[in-house]
């Protein structure tokens, strides 16, 4: 190239780059317009430094002014299709692009095969890439190519057909311009995920998409079969709710025809039997139209039977029953394959429905004519409840019960294993990947105790070395990355922010105090400080939390500490006394200072209700002869301190109020006493920046021993599970059950309050904390039992969701347990209807709705342990008018105790 070539390319290079500079997209696409590829090429390196030069300051007003320029511009000077639809997709030109109508002139001119190659990379971007729709089908009609059918695509062609932007005609008007619409329409089906957005813009009414798609295909324009096909695989291949209910739309308004319905029987079996509830229900009625019309065979109507009758929906399996009703009383020969299939009901867990299984199978059984079908009958009948085995052994013929029951025998999990920390990591470079690790994906009280003590222990032996392993992980935090400082020091972050809500930011001020970015005049002062007082009811339980970790922080920079004195020897946070013992000779003998904080911590993890092993280790911190010895061997030798006085709210979300433990104001560090603050409450607030429920088993081992103290603090947002339908805050309870100290009344209404959570995995967390307290032989039934009956009393628990959880724990074989509850909480609610003089079934209290759902539950349990005796109030809601839920199920509870009873009568007349 000759001199004054390089120059004139020079000068072009820097009008265009001026004009993208200045945001000129106009004067940008003049430009490129009258340039050659090759000087198009050569505009690339100034265009990416340019680029390079905007990333510093992202959301500034120069770099929205300019982008959409640079967005056209980049992509007009590259050859290559993947560097091109690279920069279109830009992650740090997401938010200012050019349009589309700008970008299809700048690359309109280029080969066919080029811009499909283009398109369809940009296609195959994820649908959060901003890859504008109108681009991508802009391409596709320059080049003439297939049309991608891409998640990206199809989402993109989804919301430009369905938009509200769109002004002109309808839905069904729109796509039936669209050129593509046989492909696009397909890849609906096949696309996942794909039915939810569909779902939100399907809308209702003659201009829904639902309406359209069926339309189009009574016209012709889109293939019959072909959706129909489309439709029902979808259904099949299962999704969400709410992604799966706009193909059931789409199938009903096509219209099935009952030709059309008769050949896709095994289909309608699979999705009765499998999918979610709508589309169950929609092929059984479909299912059960064929079966009435005679094109059913009573075959295939057994196998549906068997799959829809142990299906959780009870209205799909008494849609199934009365189905099967109306089909043996137009066709007894059906009788011999329909009624086994019945039969197989008598095992469900309702009783209500072995109760209608048995009804159906007793009103038709006389038009059996094959011996081994009767005898199957009556052997399946072995599995009813012992009421209505009675029945079946009148009816049926089935076996009689044995007079002796097998005893039963509860069945509980083993009692959780205390475990054991290992020791900290032995090298710099083993504690930095267990650092990072937790970092990353948080962690458990026992791998926090050890990455900290591990900090500790390296910087007392070599800082250097163990600030050289660390560098990676602290590469990583955003405290150490100048450009999200904003241009402050990260010192002024620690400096503000006293507080650590969990382990994450503890480990982010304990590395930045390593790497000398927090100053030690703020370290100073936090200490001083002694943790953040938020005015919340956590303080108490935060502060102590964080006084230690501060104060571990300060030593780290002025006085290095050997190793940790409160580092527990449990996961619970339980520390053996023989071994703070250890710990203390050994400081004693390195002549290290003891921190105030860390031997408090120490104190109060220390264990103290093995009194033999207290003992012994006292006398072993008095022959020390340190002040550190002797305040050990006072707390040891100390008699056991009880709850504090305590109240309950009379409020309809029942919370416990406790009063001061002057055993943790005596002998402690400032930064510790909060624990022993009053309960209260009114005069704490409830509402706070402590949600991560990470920090809450950090707490729990700051008390190990005395569980109590910390669930009277977590009590009001773990009630919120139930009252306000929170979810999450249960997840504490199973940590909380496996505390090694008294489980008290707070205790106790915690796990009341998990077990009537709105969300499932609330409840599950509830149900394996009462499990747990059940196997530690910590579980007082009544008192749960009681504080439920008033919950539920008050409207604070509903009684359906507490159903759900009592019958998983009696699923796991604690059905005494769940006896136990309920024998204590059924008198409470069965009280409310003995006031109810009319004698209705229809009440519709707190106490009433749902009550027949826990009275099945209480009668299974009552049957499965040969439960006696009588129950309060029972009797009234068993005499009841009607054949409620609640009544019949109180009437097999009753029938339950009473035969029992009865048993034992006679049993010890036959023994005189």
């Amino acid at each position: 190239m000759t001199t004054t070539a390089t120059t004139a390319t020079t000068a072009t290079t820097s009008v265009l780059v001026g004009a993208v500079r200045a945001g000129r997209t106009a004067d940008v696409v003049s430009l490129l317009d009258g340039m050659t590829d090759a000087e198009r090429r050569s505009c690339f390196p100034e265009l990416k430094a340019l680029r390079k030069e905007l990333r510093a300051a992202r959301w500034s007003a120069e770099s929205r002014r300019t982008h959409p320029a640079l967005h056209a511009a980049g992509a007009a000077c590259q050859t290559g299709a993947a560097a091109v639809a690279n920069w279109l997709a830009a992650l740090d030109m997401r938010w200012s692009q050019a349009s589309p109508a700008v970008l299809l002139h700048v690359l309109g001119d280029r080969d066919p095969g080029w811009l499909a190659d283009v398109v369809h990379r940009l296609a195959q971007r994820p649908t959060g890439s901003n890859v504008s729709y109108e681009l991508m089908a802009g391409l596709v009609r320059l080049s003439g190519c297939p049309v991608p059918t891409t998640e990206a695509y199809v989402e993109g062609w989804l919301f430009h057909i369905g938009g509200t932007w769109q002004r002109g005609g309808t839905v069904r008007d729109r796509l039936r311009q669209d050129p593509h619409l046989a492909e696009l329409v397909a890849a609906l089906f096949r696309t996942d995920g794909i039915g939810t957005q569909l779902g939100r813009l399907a809308g209702d009414g003659p201009d829904s998409w639902t309406r359209a798609l069926a339309q189009l295909t009574a016209e012709g324009a889109l293939d019959r079969k072909a959706m129909i096909d489309g439709c029902v695989a979808r259904l099949l291949r299962g999704g969400t709710p709410a992604e799966i209910r706009v193909f059931l739309r789409v199938l009903q308004d096509l219209g099935l025809t009952p030709e059309e319905e008769r050949h896709r029987v095994s289909d309608w079996t699979a999705l009765a039997s499998d999918a979610v509830s709508a589309v169950a229900s929609y092929a059984q009625s479909v299912l059960g139209v064929l079966a009435l019309d005679g094109k059913l065979p009573p075959r295939r109507l057994a196998e549906l039977t068997d799959a829809v009758l142990f299906r959780p929906e009870k209205k799909l399996v008494r849609a199934q029953l009365v189905l099967l009703g109306k089909v043996l009383a137009r066709d007894a020969s059906a009788a011999g394959e329909l009624l086994p299939a019945v039969a197989q009901a008598f095992g469900h867990e309702d009783s209500d429905v072995q109760e209608r299984a048995l009804k159906l199978v007793e009103r038709h059984v006389g038009k059996v004519t094959a011996t081994d079908v009767a005898s199957e009958l009556a052997y399946t009948a072995e599995q009813l409840t012992p009421m209505l085995r009675r029945r079946a052994v009148r009816t049926l013929g089935a076996a009689a019960p044995a007079p002796d029951p097998v005893a039963y025998e509860e069945v509980l999990p083993p009692p959780p294993e205390p475990v054991c920390l290992a020791p900290a990591p032995g090298s710099a470079v083993e504690l930095a990947e267990e650092i990072g690790a937790l970092l990353a994906s948080g962690g458990d009280v026992s791998a926090f105790e050890r990455a900290l003590d591990g900090l500790v222990r390296h910087n007392h032996h070599n800082s250097d070395a163990l600030l050289r392993a660390l560098e990676p992980v602290i590469a990583r935090r955003w405290w150490a990355d100048a450009e999200r400082l904003y241009g402050r020091r990260s010192d002024d972050y620690f400096d503000g922010h006293h507080e650590l809500l969990d382990s994450g930011s503890a480990f982010d001020l304990l590395l930045a105090t390593l790497r000398g970015d927090v100053r030690t005049t703020t370290l100073r002062r936090a200490v001083r400080h002694e943790g953040t007082d938020h005015g919340c009811v956590h303080s108490p339980l935060a502060r102590p939390f964080e006084a230690r970790l501060w104060e571990v922080a300060h030593r780290l920079r002025t006085d290095p500490q050997p190793f940790l004195l409160a580092t527990p020897t449990r996961g619970t946070g339980l520390l053996e006394p023989d071994e703070l013992v250890d710990r203390l000779e050994a400081y004693r003998r390195l002549g290290a200072r003891v921190a105030v904080v860390d031997f408090g911590q120490a104190l109060l993890r220390v264990r103290r209700g093995d009194r033999t092993a207290a003992l012994a280790a006292a006398e072993r911190a008095s022959a020390l002869g340190t002040e550190e010895g002797k305040r050990l061997a006072r707390w040891l030798t100390a008699e056991g301190a009880g709850l504090p006085t305590s109240r309950r709210t009379a409020d309809a979300r029942t919370l416990v109020e406790f009063g001061e433990v002057p055993e943790l104001w005596d002998d402690l560090p400032a930064g510790l006493r909060p624990l022993g603050q009053p309960v209260s409450v009114y005069r704490e607030r409830w509402y706070c920046r402590h949600w991560n429920g990470e920090i809450r088993q950090h707490w729990l081992a700051l008390l190990p021993e005395r569980p109590e103290l910390v669930a009277a603090r977590l009590l009001r947002e773990v009630s919120a599970v139930a009252v306000d339908d929170d979810r999450g805050a249960a997840a504490v309870l199973p940590r909380l059950a496996e505390a090694d100290g008294e489980a008290g009344e707070a205790v106790h209404l915690c796990v009341a309050y998990g077990l009537g959570a709105r969300h499932a995995e609330d409840r599950l967390a509830a149900v394996d904390a009462l499990l747990v307290l059940a196997a530690r032989d910590r579980l007082d039934t009544d008192r749960l039992g009681a504080d439920l009956g008033q919950l539920v009393r008050r409207g604070a628990v509903k009684p359906v969701r507490l159903a759900d959880a009592v019958r998983t724990a009696a699923a796991t074989g604690a059905n005494a347990t769940i006896w136990g509850v309920l024998r204590q909480m059924l008198p409470v609610l069965l009280a409310d209807l003995a006031s109810d003089s009319t004698g209705s079934t229809g009440s519709t209290g707190p106490s009433a709705r749902g009550l027949g759902e826990l009275l099945a539950v209480a009668a299974e349990c009552a049957e499965r342990v040969g439960a006696r005796g009588e129950l309060p109030h029972l009797s009234g809601a068993a005499d009841r008018r009607g054949s409620s839920r609640l009544v019949t199920q109180a009437r097999r509870l009753r029938s339950a105790l009473a035969e029992t009873m009865a048993g034992e009568v006679a049993r010890k007349v036959a023994a005189a």
